[in-house]
């Protein structure tokens, strides 16, 4: 089976990736969380280790906890056969998009060569914004790179009803099987 890095970012939302993580290890996958700072607002590592059956990362300081020459990041980044960012923020998508790595989850990002899923959620006049959208895009335009979402249309946790809310799980892992199938392009 496949090694799945699930970035989780600070989102409401965050919450919905220890069922991700299950399923998949419940498939037979190998899971990672990689969590930024403001997701642990939302999730626990002890929530998310415990489904993943594996340490979570979270900060730079905890990556020499195993005692690894290799920094965890950049280790996680070339075993992954995938790498899913889930829920994605603005804030995140933004990171990647100009190559910013403030965290370990962005510093993975630019390590990672396989492809990449991301799962945005967020405030829809945040997702409609045109730094966002011009975000989405240039992470969309780059090979091996997808973007799911977000759903169309839904009540959302702040109180707006719009597009923003995170694809239900369902899909999510849809997704992640169908990019496990298909080969990787050269």
């Amino acid at each position: 089976m496949a090694t799945i890095v699930l970035g989780i970012c600070g989102s409401i939302a965050a919450y919905k990736a220890a069922g991700v993580a299950s399923a998949l290890v419940r498939q037979g996958h190998e899971v990672h969380c990689v969590c930024t700072p403001a997701a642990l607002h939302f999730i626990t590592p002890l929530t998310l280790h415990t489904l993943s059956r594996n340490p979570v990362v979270c900060r730079f300081e905890e990556e020499n906890a195993a005692g690894n020459w290799v920094p965890v990041h950049i280790d996680l980044a070339q075993k992954a056969d995938l790498l899913c960012i889930l829920p994605a923020t603005a804030n995140t998508m933004a990171c990647m998009a100009h190559g910013l790595t403030p965290n370990t989850l962005t510093s993975l990002y630019l390590a990672c060569t396989a492809p990449v899923l991301i799962f945005p959620a967020m405030n829809t006049h945040m997702w409609q914004h045109p730094a966002t959208q011009q975000n989405a895009a240039t992470l969309a335009a780059r090979p091996g790179h997808r973007i799911i979402g977000p759903a169309e249309e839904g009540p959302l946790a702040c109180g707006v009803s719009g597009k923003g809310r995170l694809v239900p799980e369902e899909e999510i892992l849809h997704e992640i099987s169908a990019a496990l199938a298909t080969p990787p392009q050269a």
